[in-house]
């Protein structure tokens, strides 16, 4: 059934700009604030944490078109553009009307879309003429590209690994260490935080709330270091932009148009960069795409959460962010899907799904697995299990069109592979995975306890 057919750009037709969403956004985000004072906050305030032009993108909200440094476009051409490719083999075995694309992200050397902002974060530091930078990961994707950009560009990295993926994808935090990064178990004792965490609670498997609070104690805390993150804020979006910029032109060749656009969702930046440059089209009235977030069921903040400042970490060292959330405090069940555990959303994609322009579903995690097997025997590409949120996803809309008998052309990112997701597959092949829901008085519970600023 591998009867895909691929869309393949050349190195000219990388994007030379990232596309800043903010700039047409009929309804701005609203300002992110200091945690200490609830005042609102500048770039400049923001210069201890980042590196200061990341600072400046994050606070950018009128030029639509930020350029791309050449430096940094001469490595995107290691693997970049990535293959566009209709994916008839899964039409097929679906036996739809639907034509199903999706753009193939995996094909980076790490094996997923977030090298995209991890090689510019790290030439920003570099440039900046910073030593070393911290980060945190779930799933080990956004370490494993971030270590790979910090050697290249001669930064020493510390990485907070979510410990429950510290232990469950042995092989990411190998490939961080084989690149010389050095990464933690989180929560650590290494931290303040992660001390006072595993003091309350011994036995915690860890979230992102909880690796980013350590590493940004450990940037604030560390001569000539800085924080970077993977996901979530408004300057990893913008770069991960080349990935919809780059689609746009591909679906031209194939001479159709989305109708809907799909992505696993954790934090925002797989989401943001394949729907951001499809989505000002809807702006201008020229086009009316969907555009669809695919999260966990057992992490539902954009189906369940509310709309409420809050801290992007555990501990409350960073700025907060106005987000559906489901509460910095909130400890997500420890499903495969490491990389979609986190309590927020961005503040774009907040706004943007509060304003209507977005949607969101949520995703049982047996579902995904078994839309991820499928993929894999009509496609040949193993998906990561976040990714196979967004497949799911693309496979209900597509049996939904072939129940209403209608033509729809559908579009997802395929954010990463699971070829080092293995023992996932092989529990669910064992029958040994569950569901895992949140009831409506967690969740309740977990809101009840936020500052209400909104």
């Amino acid at each position: 059934m591998l009867e895909s057919k691929k869309y393949l750009l050349q190195e000219s037709d990388i994007p030379t700009s990232w596309y800043n969403v903010v700039a047409d956004m009929k309804v701005k985000p609203r300002p992110i604030l200091n945690p200490t004072t609830k005042e609102p906050m500048t770039a400049e305030d923001l210069y201890p944490l980042f590196a200061e032009e990341l600072a400046r993108q994050e606070m950018n909200d009128t030029d639509r078109w930020i350029e791309i440094p050449d430096e940094v476009r001469d490595m995107y051409r290691i693997w970049r553009p990535t293959p566009l490719v209709r994916a008839r083999g899964l039409e097929k075995m679906l036996d739809t009307p639907a034509h199903i694309y999706f753009k193939n992200e995996s094909v980076s050397p790490v094996g997923s879309h977030k090298l995209n902002s991890a090689i510019p974060q790290a030439y920003y530091n570099k440039k900046q003429g910073v030593t070393n930078i911290t980060t945190e990961t779930g799933a080990g994707q956004w370490g494993a590209a971030l270590s790979m950009a910090a050697k290249h560009f001669g930064l020493e990295l510390a990485v907070y690994m979510v410990k429950v993926s510290y232990h469950q994808k042995p092989y990411r935090r190998s490939i961080m260490q084989t690149y010389g990064a050095q990464v933690i178990a989180s929560p650590s004792m290494s931290t303040k935080a992660g001390r006072r965490i595993l003091t309350d609670t011994p036995n915690y498997q860890g979230s992102l709330g909880t690796a980013i609070s350590e590493a940004v104690e450990l940037a604030m805390s560390t001569p000539n270091c800085k924080y970077t993150l993977g996901s979530v804020l408004n300057h990893v979006a913008l770069h991960q932009t080349v990935i919809g910029l780059e689609a746009e032109k591909q679906m031209e060749m194939a001479g159709e148009y989305p109708d809907v656009v799909i992505a696993c969702f954790g934090g925002g930046s797989n989401f943001a960069g394949i729907t951001f440059p499809f989505l000002r089209h809807n702006f201008t009235g020229e086009r009316n795409t969907r555009f669809i977030a695919a999260e966990p069921s057992s992490c539902p903040k954009l189906t369940r959460g509310v709309f409420q400042y809050d801290y992007g970490d555990e501990a409350g060292y960073t700025p907060m962010i106005p987000m559906l959330t489901l509460g910095h405090n909130f400890s997500p069940a420890n499903i495969h899907a490491g990389g979609l555990r986190y309590h927020g959303a961005g503040s774009v994609v907040s706004q943007l799904k509060q304003d209507n322009w977005v949607e969101a579903v949520d995703i049982p995690q047996l579902e995904t697995f078994k839309a991820a097997t499928m993929f894999a025997q009509s496609e040949g590409i193993i998906p990561a299990p976040e990714s196979s949120h967004a497949i799911a996803t693309a496979i209900r809309e597509a049996l939904k069109a072939k129940e209403e008998g209608v033509q729809k052309t559908i579009l997802f990112n395929l954010s990463g592979h699971g070829l080092i997701d293995m023992a996932a597959y092989d529990s669910y092949i064992a029958g040994d995975l569950s569901n895992y829901e949140v009831s409506d008085e967690e969740v309740a519970r977990n809101i009840s306890t936020l500052e209400k600023l909104i």
